[in-house]
């Protein structure tokens, strides 16, 4: 593993706007006017949306206030939306869980060994079963009960903690609840969501299990942006993991929970590293 950028010394840019003539000039001018030293450049033109996608990963001496005070001109020459952050700093990633852990234990350990440039601030759960996994990483868990009347009472609960802990994104590591279409607003493009890919061919509870029953040849897993349309936001990432007949229900779910742990833990990386850019119901992924 590569040794992680020392704060103020390295940062990341991206942009997106539409394509035009002149932006990889502007944007390489830009850095060499803040002796900028280019470490990594990705870029991607949609030609059939019309759209530019840009990732920078550069060291200068300069500041990163003096470096968003000085790409602000060429962001408003090219009506870009953009990010320019320090490449050291964590993600203050909440996570969100119900009962099972596979994922929230996952992205724990990577972060613990260094995997994942994050921090995790709390666990929140409509269920008190895992707080003793949080205790164990030394994570405050926040143990936030669902209830048909009380729903709406429990989301601003869970922003309030949002905004509490500063959390710049919030991971639903397998967290079995349907979030509120306001809700989704509110997070919109700061959530991310984990699912099997049987969805919607298998709905409902032991999804495994009708696969099994069905005798699937692949399972596999989504991670994507949480949006109000149920399990269709903008795909992060996806895996498949090949299975046969001599495999029982339990062996399905154990192969599953490996594949949406990975899976998960993919996509977090990359938002936290900047390598996600939304394309309209699409993303763009600078891996």
């Amino acid at each position: 593993m590569s040794p992680r950028p020392g704060p103020g010394r390295e940062f990341i840019l991206t942009v997106s706007c539409s394509d035009k003539p002149g932006i990889v000039y502007a944007v390489s001018s830009f850095l060499v006017q803040h002796r900028g030293d280019m470490l990594q450049s990705k870029q991607f033109n949609d030609r059939r949306g019309g759209g530019f996608f840009m990732r920078v990963h550069f060291a200068a001496h300069d500041g990163l206030e003096e470096l968003r005070e000085g790409f602000a001109y060429v962001a408003e020459s090219f009506q870009m939306t953009w990010q320019l952050n320090d490449a050291a700093t964590p993600t203050r990633a909440l996570v969100m869980v119900s009962k099972f852990g596979h994922c929230v234990n996952d992205l724990l350990f990577r972060r613990q060994v260094g995997g994942l440039n994050i921090d995790v601030p709390a666990i929140v759960s409509n269920h008190p079963d895992l707080e003793p996994l949080a205790s164990s990483y030394g994570v405050p868990f926040h143990h936030v009960p669902v209830t048909a009347d009380g729903k709406a009472e429990a989301e601003a609960k869970v922003l309030d903690l949002v905004a509490e802990y500063d959390a710049d994104l919030v991971v639903l590591a397998r967290y079995m609840q349907i979030l509120s279409d306001d809700m989704c607003k509110r997070l919109e493009g700061r959530a991310i969501n984990i699912h099997h890919s049987f969805l919607p061919g298998f709905k409902g509870a032991k999804p495994y299990h009708q696969a099994h029953e069905r005798g699937v040849k692949l399972i596999g897993a989504t991670a994507h942006y949480v949006t109000a349309d149920l399990d269709e936001g903008p795909i992060i990432e996806q895996d498949v993991a090949r299975v046969d007949h001599e495999l029982d229900p339990e062996d399905l779910v154990a192969a599953g929970r490996d594949v949406e742990a990975q899976v998960l833990a993919r996509a977090v990386k990359w938002h936290s590293e900047q390598r996600v850019l939304l394309n309209g119901d699409r993303t763009v992924v600078f891996r």
